[in-house]
């Protein structure tokens, strides 16, 4: 089609096979809409298409997802506030008209299959390398393998216990994301069967899990975790082919499994100084702890 929409936060440019999706920046733009930057959906990605009122004078167009299309969407599981979501574009009330004529073009474009689950991802996941603060440790993803490393504070005894921890795309079998907007809200790894030497996911809980990270008060926010949780989970889906006939290795503490990064040294170093201007580390805790990591260069 070709043509151009443009609405409240986004733009929709309508193409001969699917909708790309441009986000706008600015203060007001919902920050996990910046961290996406754009999205190009595949019409076969669409389950179907909505015009509904909204809020104060507007309108919404609103692209659903087919189930199982849309790494973002899949990790989300439903818990994306409407503001939040990705595939609604807002307009003013005077532009229902030209919205209507675009949610009939786009219906009319849709498959027999549409309202059936996708057998594979459609929709591109965000790409990697990714990385975030949680409550109790650092989150990274290298686009082939997740790593945590703990925080001095905020970690449990159990993953001071477990250390560091790596653990490959092959390894997995998903990934569990619940919103920081909710009470107790975490990162989880799903790992595959015969991968787990600690506490199974379903009889552990977060924060005494080495393979999950927690969320808390500005730690893990919607904009960094969410696309993290989908790089992951579309890496894990991608290449689980190959994953089933891969002998899983067991995740292995960091801090023997060769030399750590000098700057994921020096942040940790730093970090414990903080605490120790702060109060919360005496003395003898911040020589002994620092000492220990040094050792790891």
């Amino acid at each position: 089609m070709g043509d151009v929409l443009a609405g409240i936060h986004a733009t929709w440019e309508f193409e001969d096979d699917s909708v790309l999706i441009r986000f706008e920046r600015g203060i007001r733009t919902p920050k996990l809409f910046q961290a996406l930057g754009e999205r190009r959906i595949p019409h076969e990605a669409l389950a179907s298409v909505t015009l509904t009122p909204g809020k104060r004078g507007t309108v919404v167009l609103h692209a659903i997802p087919r189930p199982g299309a849309d790494p973002l969407m899949e990790a989300a599981a439903g818990q994306l506030r409407d503001g939040a979501d990705p595939y609604r574009l807002v307009l003013p009330a005077e532009r229902e008209t030209l919205a209507e004529y675009y949610a009939d073009a786009l219906r009319a474009l849709l498959g027999s299959d549409a309202k059936l689950p996708a057998e594979k991802f459609l929709v591109a996941a965000p790409q990697a390398p990714l990385h975030f603060k949680a409550y109790d440790g650092k989150a990274s993803f290298d686009g082939s393998q997740v790593s945590f490393r703990w925080f001095w504070t905020g970690a449990s005894s159990a993953k001071w216990k477990a250390g560091d921890q790596s653990f490959r795309v092959q390894e997995l079998n998903g990934v569990e994301w619940r919103s920081p907007d909710v009470f107790d809200g975490y990162l989880r790894l799903l790992r595959r069967a015969g991968s787990m030497t600690t506490a199974s996911p379903q009889s552990a809980q977060a924060d005494q899990d080495p393979a999950a990270v927690v969320f808390g008060l500005g730690y893990g926010p919607v904009h960094e975790s969410l696309p993290f949780a989908a790089a992951v989970l579309g890496a894990v889906r991608s290449g689980s082919a190959a994953a089933l006939d891969a002998v899983p290795a067991e995740p292995v503490p960091a801090h023997v499994s060769g030399r750590r990064d000098p700057a994921d040294i020096a942040e940790r170093i730093r970090h414990l100084g903080d605490l120790h201007r702060a109060g919360l580390v005496t003395d003898e805790e911040f020589t002994a702890k620092k000492a220990e990591l040094l050792a790891e260069l």
